[in-house]
């Protein structure tokens, strides 16, 4: 696992040794293992969704320096989702794909990333308050309003409902967590005939779907 750097944060008083799960945050970032999980009990088919802070550790830019970061023999792909086309885009690293065929890392914007092996991955970063996100609308930025969201890790948002209400209710229609066992997504709508027991809690390091009514510029509320 390479040494994590933080761009304009500096994790030094942080600990080291930490459980899986287990988020670590100072003033100025957090540190987060975070578990990748292969084909099996844990993960169906070894997929994973991960999101990852605004503000990356330095030299995770695209999807080969994630793939490298994590361990290039240990991940399959790292797919990013096309929100225009209502699909992902693969990445491989390794032939026939070429350099080409690498994708850039973006802020807000979560990844499925697929296992050969188990990983406690160290996630490292800051998120970033001045940044804001778009979720679009049925329509042509996203054909069917779909948006997969990198969860902020400072954000106050707690679980699906309080997300859709930070948002803005009205203009959401449901929110999704992906189930690796399964490899299906659990869905809440905040609507009948759901209850309050179908609302989940929502995690750092996680990845969730965010369908749109109406496009939103969204700055979450945060610590």
């Amino acid at each position: 696992m390479n040494r994590k750097m933080v761009v304009g944060a500096v994790l030094v008083a942080l600990a080291v040794v930490m459980t899986a799960g287990t988020l670590v945050a100072s003033n100025m970032g957090f540190k987060l293992n975070y578990a990748l999980d292969q084909t099996g009990g844990a993960s169906k088919t070894g997929n994973n969704t991960i999101a990852l802070p605004d503000n990356r550790q330095s030299g995770v830019n695209t999807a080969k320096n994630l793939m490298d970061d994590i361990g290039f023999l240990s991940v399959t792909q790292v797919q990013r989702f096309v929100p225009a086309s209502d699909t992902y885009a693969t990445y491989t690293g390794r032939a026939p794909q070429t350099p080409a065929n690498n994708f850039n890392l973006a802020a807000g914007e979560a990844y499925l990333v697929k296992m050969k092996t188990n990983v406690a991955y160290i996630i490292v970063g800051s998120d970033d308050p001045a940044i804001s996100y778009t979720f679009s609308q049925p329509g042509g930025v996203a054909k069917t309003g779909n948006n997969f969201y990198a969860y902020n890790y400072h954000q106050t948002a707690g679980t699906a409902k309080a997300l859709m209400d930070d948002v803005g209710f009205l203009s959401v229609t449901q929110i999704q967590r992906f189930v690796k066992t399964s490899d299906t997504y659990a869905t809440y709508t905040g609507r009948a005939p759901q209850t309050p027991a179908n609302n989940f809690n929502l995690t750092p390091g996680e990845g969730y779907v965010v369908k749109m009514k109406t496009t939103v510029v969204y700055a979450p509320s945060h610590y």
